[in-house]
């Protein structure tokens, strides 16, 4: 072969090497992330967290929550009812100053329950729904009920991530009232991002409640999916006047009876999660909204269809 040829052949050949990733040798930070939050005691670190965080360490308090918001500039504390808090667990659950979220009063729509980022979302095509792109799951393996299943067969769906920084409180989307919560026990699983692209169907495995709202005046039905996770300790709802917590077992319906005003608060978690917001067929997610937007409490998220209007009606 010619020395020319030979050299522009190897010229070649160490370009394509260039443009050829390196194998990665070390754990990227989503790994980590994953590693830390999934390979460990789940439901130890959650019930370890819990106990830690409500511990009232006076000033070291504000000493981690400054540190917090050093490293968390979401953390976001000038709509809170209090500046000053005895513990973390006192910062996780705290309260909002009146007016700090007002409430949509549009007619058919149902609000956002809670401070959130939006996710999936769209309709349930029959049972199947998506908790990530290429990740389906179904109604059956999530709700535990099969008259649920089938009420939402075909309905519209929101998924709705509490980050740790954000508001835990969440409220009622209508007016309405709650006859039933259904709990399953369950994993505490990290819901955010990363591991929704990595474990399938993975608010099937966690522990939740679904409680189901009936909307005063018909307009079809509503389900909070509340979604426990790592460091959740519990998700308490008002309803039931007790939390709901890892000690129970299996899935249990629970027969209770309230009626709350359309931004009432219904519950909180103990740290961030996950809410998934199901509606009955014919909703539909507010004209706007996009997968990754903030959405707050009492900000318009689903919608009944507008009839279609006659153009042409009949003169009596």
């Amino acid at each position: 072969m010619p020395l020319r040829d030979l050299a522009k052949k190897l010229s070649v050949r160490t370009r394509d090497l260039r443009k050829t990733p390196r194998r990665r040798l070390l754990p990227g930070r989503e790994d980590w992330n994953f590693l830390l939050t999934n390979r460990i005691p789940r439901r130890l670190a959650t019930r370890l967290m819990g106990g830690f965080s409500k511990l009232p360490t006076g000033p070291l308090t504000g000493v981690t929550i400054a540190l917090w918001r050093l490293f968390s500039r979401d953390l976001d504390l000038s709509d809170s009812k209090q500046r000053r808090f005895r513990s973390l667990h006192d910062c996780f659950i705290r309260e909002l100053r009146p007016g700090a979220r007002p409430i949509d009063p549009t007619p058919g729509v149902m609000v956002s329950p809670c401070d959130a980022i939006l996710g999936a979302h769209g309709r349930v095509d029959g049972t199947r729904l998506f908790q990530a792109k290429g990740f389906p799951y179904r109604l059956e393996e999530l709700l535990g009920d099969p008259d649920l299943v089938e009420r939402y067969r075909d309905g519209a769906y929101a998924t709705l991530r509490l980050k740790a920084s954000f508001y835990h409180r969440f409220h009622s989307p209508c007016d309405a009232d709650v006859r039933r919560v259904v709990y399953i026990s369950g994993d505490t699983w990290n819901v955010n991002p990363i591991a929704l692209r990595r474990v399938e169907a993975l608010f099937t495995k966690n522990e939740r409640a679904v409680v189901e709202l009936q909307p005063h005046g018909g307009g079809g039905r509503v389900a909070l999916v509340a979604v426990a996770a790592i460091l959740v300790a519990s998700v308490r709802l008002h309803c039931l006047g007790a939390k709901v917590d890892l000690r129970r077992k299996g899935a249990k319906p629970i027969d209770v009876a309230a009626s709350y005003r359309r931004g009432d608060e219904l519950g909180w978690f103990q740290h961030g999660s996950t809410i998934i917001v199901f509606a009955t067929r014919g909703h539909a997610l507010c004209d706007g909204l996009r997968e990754g937007d903030l959405v707050r409490v009492g900000q318009p998220l689903l919608r009944l269809p507008t009839p279609p209007t006659d153009p042409n009606p009949s003169n009596p």
